[in-house]
């Protein structure tokens, strides 16, 4: 019969074994070493100068001083002496050190692994529950990138369901964003955490924005909405072509142009200006008391949906336009003079009317 344990070399009483009190305290020495194990440190070299009684270091692999040969081994001190037991595999024991727990695996005291796949929580300074399965109580949150960048990923089972962030102060929900029961990307916002409204919504085939924060029509000019590039007008749309579409404007603000019967502008609300400098003339022929030219006629540069009124300078303080409209193409003219001028001057006309 062997006179030690085969696992922690406990000595064994034998029969007939004089002074039985030695052996079995020599046991319970080895017991209160090993059993509920902690040690001051692990991977200790340097002895300390004033040990206490009971304490235990768990030895590096070539310590020195008292230690020196000794390595890998636990260092007890008890009755003004080092004693040393040679750790098993599989060991625990907790490092008042680093204040955690650590396994000898035959080499080396390491931190044991904690399994990380399919928990059923994770509470970080605070606690997890059901809905919350990971809960962070902390001043901030760092996710940074492993290579050139970082994804956060929230994911839903279906188009109706939720994947969302929600803001809340006082643990009431005042503001959300995410997919909300669609795969329209929303910003909702609520007062109480009860009623909400959907400020923002982006349609995700076409990008183009609704919600109770943009104007929902031409004709919404509720104060703070956010103005539609469609529906209002600036630098890239307040000059061009204008049109309407049953009387509202679907256009430019103004547009203006020119042909060989001269200038013209149109406006959104259907107003349109067209003006010339005619064909130059005199006035030498007879017309009762008076001298006029002879009659032409003016081809309107845009064409009025109307006729529309027209006036006009003969060129001279003596001159006078005098005008037969009867069409929105064109209008007929002829210039009036109080005396005979051979002098060819250019007559000036404009009207004014509707485009639409």
């Amino acid at each position: 019969m062997s006179q030690i344990s085969p696992r922690l070399n406990l000595p064994f009483l034998q029969p007939s074994q004089a002074q039985k009190h030695v052996t079995h305290n020599e046991a319970l020495r080895q017991l209160d070493l090993t059993v509920q194990l902690t040690v001051q440190s692990t991977n200790a070299s340097n002895p300390p100068p004033v040990p206490e009684q009971g304490e235990v270091h768990a030895l590096a692999t070539a310590p020195t001083g008292d230690w020196t040969g000794h390595g890998s081994a636990l260092a007890a001190w008890l009755d003004n002496a080092w004693h040393f037991v040679t750790p098993g595999t599989g060991w625990r024991a907790w490092d008042l050190a680093s204040n955690g727990l650590k396994i000898w695996d035959g080499t080396a005291w390491i931190t044991p692994a904690v399994a990380t796949q399919n928990l059923d929580g994770i509470g970080v300074a605070t606690s997890y529950d059901n809905t919350n399965r990971l809960s962070v109580r902390s001043s901030a949150t760092l996710l940074s990138h492993e290579g050139g960048g970082h994804q956060l990923k929230i994911n839903k089972a279906g188009a109706g369901d939720t994947a969302s962030l929600l803001f809340q102060s006082n643990w009431t929900g005042h503001a959300e964003m995410g997919l909300s029961g669609s795969t329209g990307f929303s910003i909702k916002l609520s007062p109480d955490g009860g009623s909400w409204t959907e400020a923002l919504t982006f349609d995700p085939a076409t990008g183009i924005p609704s919600g109770a924060a943009v104007q929902a029509s031409a004709d919404d000019t509720t104060a703070g909405r956010l103005m539609r590039a469609d529906y209002g007008y600036g630098p890239g749309n307040l000059l061009g072509s204008v049109s309407e579409s049953s009387g509202s404007p679907t256009g430019a603000v103004i547009e203006r142009g020119s042909t060989a019967d001269g200038d013209y502008v149109r406006f959104a609300d259907g107003t349109q200006i067209c003006s010339a400098a005619l064909n130059a003339i005199g006035c030498t022929t007879a017309e009762g008391a008076l001298f006029a030219s002879n009659s032409e006629s003016w081809a309107f540069p845009a064409t009025f949906a109307t006729t529309p009124m027209v006036s006009g300078s003969g060129g001279a303080p003596s001159r006078f336009m005098g005008f037969d409209v009867s069409s929105s193409a064109q209008v007929a003219y002829k210039v009036l003079s109080s005396i005979s001028d051979t002098t060819t001057i250019p007559p000036s006309a404009i009207a004014i009317g509707r485009w639409y």
